[in-house]
């Protein structure tokens, strides 16, 4: 079971894509799962035969735990370790899984959908095996529960029960980071300069300014590397490379899918990775690659008409940039009263990895990046 947020601890398993048993491709479907913000499907790591599958639908499975294996031509699977519960009891011991006849009846695959619809269908009562899923790939959404299905039928818990866990659980997580947040107002005439101009060229229509601060604090991160690492079990891990993850609001929750080696990539290559991964998002197509792997995180609110915020880190990450929208303002310059596009930003730390004053030069780096990018954004 892969670990898709930075704070999960199980997976679900919603279904199986192919059986025990089953030839398998590398790169195929195998399976879907489900996390308390994402729904996405594993892929085969190998080619060979799927065997050994110890987690059923439905089954809730910690991270790290084996679930099953792909075995190639004449291997077995490992024995299982000691069970650590006391109801796993006397476990036959696991050979080469043949595979099964083609007569055989195979249990019926839990219909795809995403969590939302699974939810709503739960309190309406709805069967989903009668819904016509019209979400990628045949996907049951909520607006096919809605527009199909049955009355009401009394929920087993209140309609917020899902968020209100969401949400103690990442309070709980956060009072355990001793961080810290440094604010800092931006002059944004020379980032609305620099989108205007790549916009008008052809590969740069879909530019935005996440884009251009994704690309800035890619280089600050590099200038900074403490900024880029993470803490690990009582100890600070510098980042290998510098993956860059992008706070996505979706009907379901909030993701934050990653653009890997942002400090490698052009500006154009970042707004197309971007524009896909938040389509993905949004779509519930998320791969375990997309949500892992993030060394820091950037979340804009800006287009929401929020002024400035601070941004909750997402542990084991150190830092995470907040970003309000620009706005008009008045500022002082030579003495004289000028009107210029001002940015907020807020920079949020795990003050076990990164102390105030590192803080502060990161944040002055990516302050005066976006003042001036000295060749960054082409």
């Amino acid at each position: 079971m892969p670990a898709l947020g930075m704070a999960q601890e199980t997976g679900k398993v919603l279904r199986w894509l192919k059986a025990e048993g089953d030839a398998v491709v590398k790169g195929e479907p195998l399976l879907e799962i489900e996390t308390d913000k994402v729904t996405v499907e594993l892929e085969a790591p190998a080619a060979g035969t799927l065997a050994a599958v110890s987690a059923a639908e439905g089954d809730e499975v910690p991270v790290g735990r084996a679930i099953a294996y792909v075995l190639a031509a004449g291997e077995a699977a490992p024995a299982p370790s000691a069970p650590a519960r006391a109801e796993a009891a006397a476990p036959a011991p696991i050979a080469a899984v043949p595979v099964p006849a083609a007569t055989e009846a195979r249990p019926a695959r839990r219909p795809l959908a995403s969590p939302k619809a699974r939810r709503l269908a739960a309190k309406r009562g709805v069967d989903l095996g009668a819904v016509v899923g019209t979400g990628p790939g045949g996907a049951i959404v909520a607006a096919d529960v809605q527009n199909g299905g049955a009355s009401p039928a009394p929920a087993a818990a209140p309609v917020g029960t899902v968020w209100r866990v969401m949400a103690e659980r990442t309070t709980a997580s956060w009072q355990q980071v001793p961080h810290f947040h440094l604010r800092r107002a931006v002059d944004a005439s020379r980032l609305n300069s620099w989108r205007d101009a790549v916009r008008k060229r052809d590969d740069g229509a879909r530019v935005t300014h996440t884009d251009l601060l994704v690309k800035l604090a890619a280089e600050a991160l590099r200038r900074h590397p403490r900024v880029n690492s993470s803490w690990r079990d009582g100890t600070v891990v510098p980042g290998e490379r510098i993956n860059v993850a992008i706070a996505v609001a979706t009907d379901e929750a909030l993701v934050a899918p990653v653009i890997h080696d942002a400090d490698r990539l052009e500006l154009a290559a970042i707004a197309s990775r971007r524009l896909a991964l938040v389509q993905a998002a949004r779509e519930g197509r998320l791969r375990p690659d997309d949500v892992s792997g993030g060394t820091f995180t950037v979340s804009n609110l800006g287009m929401y008409g929020v002024d400035s915020f601070d941004a909750i880190v997402n542990a084991p990450q150190a830092a995470i940039l907040a970003v309000g929208r620009i706005t008009d303002r008045i500022v002082a310059i030579d003495g004289q009263p000028h009107v210029r596009p001002i940015l907020e930003l807020s920079v949020s730390f795990d003050h076990r990895v990164v102390d105030g004053a590192r803080g502060a030069e990161f944040l002055d780096s990516l302050a005066s990046l976006i003042e001036e990018p000295a060749g960054l954004v082409r």
